[in-house]
């Protein structure tokens, strides 16, 4: 044993841990070495310091001692025959003198004495291992003994504890503790018992026969008066939901669900009442919440894992926690005195219902949920739909001064603690309404609709429920607007209506189904109809509300379905003459909030914000051929450059601040604010060229140049898109450049001549860091992806006009130097540097020839598809000329009357740019020679010229023979 160190007994140590049941017989097996084998075999595959450990050092020096002349001695009787390496393989040789050695006498007697030796440090580590376990247990129970006011803890933790434990939580034990957790036995047996049941392994409890009706006895317990016991239990369920898998928590999740069941039906206990209210800091109220909060934490965290296991576990979880929450007493007395349902007590720790959301998102546990909510459990809907009907009711009832407690911030810290019925009713509420508006999200949650209610003879439809949910939005209070208080403006019944209303919005299924009918539309535009009249809105309309509306009506008119529906109405085809639909009405209001017809709002900080909400819905509509031919007659656009107008002269009387003068912060806010607006109101003004005839609605103005330099300076940013939004701003610059006015802002903005210094960036120079580290990969396609986003912004950026106005009349440098530095700054220089190369300093001053002059000739065989740009350039820089010299100069001589040309990628585009331009006609009039080269002998079997008239295989079968007829005909003729 002396040969043995530490890193030797470590190293055993750590071998048999992984092998408990071989240490438990103390290898004194066949099978046993076996697997010590395969687990040395193992790390000494995996181990990189597997030879350098002692314990395998001990082992290799004993067995070269042991059997080491041995096999000298038959490796020598081998190689005394001087042949044998050609009639035996080394191989061969090993397995012979392998054999030989395991069949001798010395082997056998190592394995002997390495068994015994074996055998006598298992048994040794045994039994310091069992000496080491006793020692913990008793460590731990001295310190809880001395941690009297706290008692579980996590025991599960200790490696060595768990280990020794494992094998020693028998089934006598278990029944052990069940007989002391009998409600007779003293407080302190009881309390032992369950810090015994927390420290075992939870497999192994789960393992034991007795699991179930320990299950019972600890839904028992949880009415046990003793508040310090219930909490131990509850910590006992918290450490299992954790650590057990779902087999195991769902008969935990299931009995507590079970037990908070039978607690609200039984008459004995003292449930709070709506009347009176939850006190938080109530013993039984506290206890009561903490078990619905441990209860909805497992509900939050079961669907991460439940679709691994059998659906019946899923469905228990679910149909408990349903039955539940569908527990209802009797109410013949008084509403006032109504005794608290479980969903008041959940909706308390989970205000928005985030179990339920998650509960829905998977199609494996919706399914469950819907069908038992169809066959069983639909009264949870209905009292959903019940709560909020009644609190619409109830807010069309109250004033604005006497709004629920929940709209005001209450001064008094201790109300924190306490929550009046009122304020139980509201946070009911906004439970029901998240619940209703995830329901509604699925076809299947649509179908439970109609839903009938007590006190209503008609049903309730799914029309309905989304008016109730619109009328919210300016019946009930709003909170403050200046509130420093974000948790208030989060639970406001608008914010959270209209948070519910956007989601429809984006589930366009949803959205047709639920919103986009006449009845909703109007139920938005009430307010806006009494606004026009003359007379407040409703009660409690307020800026908020409007912007609110603004939002949803936004969202729909950025969808084909609802776009249509704010134009023409349900009934577009009907020749009845109606009232005006929603678009005319938006448009209306949004023409009088511009200029200012409405003095309801006048003065308020919000104003600028409700007129930027509801310009934003017109210019989803007007965004299109179709919206904006509705909305032409109210003269838009007019009435938003005269705002833009009034705003920038403000802008600029807006006094500098002096520093140390107090009202620098107000002036900034203010200066913020007028600035944000002007943004926004030329925002709209841009957002006209959508359109052709917009376009021109906007030149039209005189703000032109403004819009296109705003737009430049969003573009720039790189501002991300808003999703509602049909376009970004490249289409903006397409439209804008197919006009000629367009173009020269488009030229006087910077716009495109960052475009050109973003191209050349890409194309020629790049980041010089970057190249150094990261040096860029030899491009392999004809434009680089790098540069495809410059190209397909040119090709919608020059279109004739704009070719016109930024090359007509100018011609091209054509430099006898050009310097590596010298970037392109317009589109003149584009053409200069890169389609017509026709003096070697151009070609020297690229640092990649082929690929930018491809990517030129690429670009021009795009713009010249346009004929009149076509005959620009032809007019003013003979680009057919330049290429046709280029080609001539492509050439090798062969003979003295034959010349081959060269076949590269530029010979092959020029090639390929010829018959494009000097050909007009689609593919019945002409053939396009490929870009590519075919694969075989000839690699390009079509003809290259360079000069005129083209090889007649570029013409088509049916050109050549109208040609030939028409000749024949002339012949006959004469």
């Amino acid at each position: 044993m002396a040969h043995f160190s530490a890193d030797d007994e470590a190293t055993l140590q750590a071998m048999l841990r992984q092998l408990f049941q071989s240490v438990k017989e103390k290898i004194t097996g066949a099978p046993s070495l076996e697997c010590a084998e395969e687990i040395l075999l193992h790390l000494e595959e995996t181990d990189e310091n597997f030879h350098n450990y002692e314990f395998v050092k001990y082992l290799r020096q004993h067995i070269c001692n042991t059997l080491g002349s041995m096999i000298e001695e038959e490796m020598e009787k081998w190689t005394s025959d001087q042949n044998w390496g050609e009639e035996f393989g080394y191989d061969t040789v090993v397995q012979h003198v392998t054999k030989r050695t395991q069949e001798s006498k010395e082997y056998k007697e190592m394995m002997h004495s390495l068994k015994n030796i074996m055998m006598i440090v298992v048994e040794s580590m045994i039994n310091r291992f069992e000496e080491d376990g006793l020692r913990s247990q008793e460590r731990q129970k001295k310190m809880q003994k001395e941690k009297s006011n706290s008692y579980c803890t996590d025991n599960c933790s200790d490696s060595d504890s768990s280990f020794s434990q494992s094998y020693k939580f028998c089934q006598g034990k278990l029944q052990l503790i069940l007989d002391q957790l009998d409600p007779g036995q003293p407080k302190e047996v009881k309390y032992e018992a369950l810090q015994t049941l927390c420290s075992a392994p939870p497999s192994d409890v789960l393992n034991c026969e007795n699991w179930t009706t320990l299950c019972e006895k600890l839904t028992v317990s949880l009415s046990d008066p003793d508040p310090v016991f219930t909490d131990r239990i509850l910590k006992f369920y918290a450490q299992t939901f954790t650590l057990s898998p779902l087999y195991m928590t769902k008969e935990i999740y299931t009995s507590l669900a079970k037990y908070l069941e039978l607690y609200f039906l039984s008459r004995e206990n003292h449930i709070p009442t709506l009347s009176t209210g939850i006190d938080i800091t109530n013993p039984n109220v506290s206890r009561l919440l903490k078990k619905v909060r441990l209860l909805n934490e497992y509900q939050k965290e079961a669907p991460c894992f439940w679709i691994r296991h059998p659906e019946k576990y899923m469905e228990e979880i679910v149909e408990s926690t349903l039955s539940l929450l569908s527990v209802k007493h009797d109410q013949s007395h008084l509403v006032s005195q109504k005794i608290l349902d479980p969903i008041y007590f959940l909706a308390l720790v989970d205000t928005k219902a985030v179990w339920f959301k998650k509960w829905m998102h998977a199609y494996y546990s919706r399914t469950a949920v819907l069908r038992l909510l169809e066959k069983k459990y639909k009264s949870l809907i209905t009292t959903a739909v019940q709560q909020c009907v009644q609190y619409f009711e109830l807010c069309e009832t109250m004033k604005a001064d006497e709004a629920l407690g929940h709209s005001k911030p209450h001064g008094n810290k201790q109300k924190t603690f306490y929550y009046s019925g009122q304020e139980l009713q509201y946070i009911y509420f906004i439970h029901s309404l998240c619940l209703l508006g995830r329901l509604l999200i699925y076809t299947q949650g649509r179908k439970l609709f109609p839903i009938k209610l007590k006190n209503r003879k008609d049903l309730v439809t799914l029309t309905d429920l989304l008016v109730l949910f619109t009328q919210l939005i300016y019946y009930s209070p709003s909170c403050p607007k200046m509130t420093s208080s974000i948790h208030l403006e989060n639970y406001s019944p608008a914010s959270m209506v209209t948070e519910v209303l956007r989601i429809l919005c984006d589930q366009k299924e949803c959205a047709i189904e639920c919103l986009y009918n006449n009845t909703v539309i109007e139920a938005l535009l009430q307010p806006i109809h009494n606004l026009m009249k003359g007379t407040k809105a409703v009660p409690y309309c307020s800026e908020t509300a409007l912007i609110h509306i603004a939002d949803i009506l936004a969202r729909i008119a950025s969808v084909e379905e609802g776009l249509i529906l704010l134009l023409y109405g349900e009934n577009m085809n009907s020749s009845e003459e109606k009232s005006l639909t929603g678009a005319h009405i938006i448009a209306q209001f949004s023409k009088k909030l511009l200029d200012e017809d409405i003095s309801i709002f006048c003065g308020s900080e919000m104003f600028p914000v409700v007129k930027g909400a509801f310009t934003s819905v017109c210019r989803q509509i007007y965004g299109t051929c179709e919206g904006l031919q509705v909305l032409v007659p109210y003269s838009l656009h007019e009435s938003i450059v005269k705002a833009w107008k009034k705003t920038s002269l403000l802008s600029e009387r807006i006094p500098t601040p002096v520093e140390g003068s107090g009202s620098v912060s107000s002036v900034s806010q203010e200066s913020q604010n007028i600035m944000a607006w002007e943004e926004n109101l030329l925002d709209d003004l841009l957002n006209f060229a959508a359109t052709p005839k917009g376009l021109l609605l906007l030149q039209r103005t005189g703000a032109l140049n403004e819009c296109v330099t705003f737009m430049f300076s969003q573009y720039a940013k790189k501002l991300q898109i808003s999703r509602h939004r049909k376009f970004g701003y490249e289409v903006l610059v397409t439209q804008v450049a197919s006009t000629a006015a367009g173009a020269v802002a488009l030229q006087s903005s910077g716009f495109i001549n960052a475009l050109i210094t973003e191209l050349w960036a890409n194309l020629e120079c790049g980041r010089d860091d970057v190249r150094v580290t990261h040096p860029r990969s030899t491009p392999v396609d004809p434009i680089d992806q790098s540069c495809q986003k410059s190209f397909l912004a040119l090709v919608n950026l020059l279109s004739y006009p704009a070719v016109y106005e930024l090359a007509g009349n100018q011609g091209l440098p054509n430099k006898a130097e050009y310097s590596l530095r010298e970037v392109p700054t317009c589109i003149v220089d584009i053409i200069d540097r890169l389609i017509i190369l026709n003096s070697e300093a151009k070609i020297r001053s690229l640092f990649n020839y082929e690929q930018s002059h491809i990517f030129g000739l690429r670009l021009l065989s795009v713009i010249c598809c346009d004929l009149d740009t076509l005959l620009l350039l032809e007019a003013q820089y003979q680009v057919s000329e330049m290429l046709l010299n280029a080609q001539e100069e492509n050439t090798l001589e062969t003979s003295e009357s034959h010349r081959d040309f060269i076949i590269d990628s530029l010979s092959v585009e020029r090639n390929h740019v010829l018959v494009r331009i000097n050909l007009i006609g689609g593919p019945m009039e002409r053939i396009l020679p490929p870009r590519i080269l075919d694969k075989g002998d000839d690699l390009y079997p079509w003809p290259m010229f360079s000069s005129y008239p083209l090889p007649n295989c570029y013409l088509s079968d049916c050109v050549t023979r109208n040609a030939d007829l028409k000749q024949d005909y002339c012949l006959w003729k004469t």
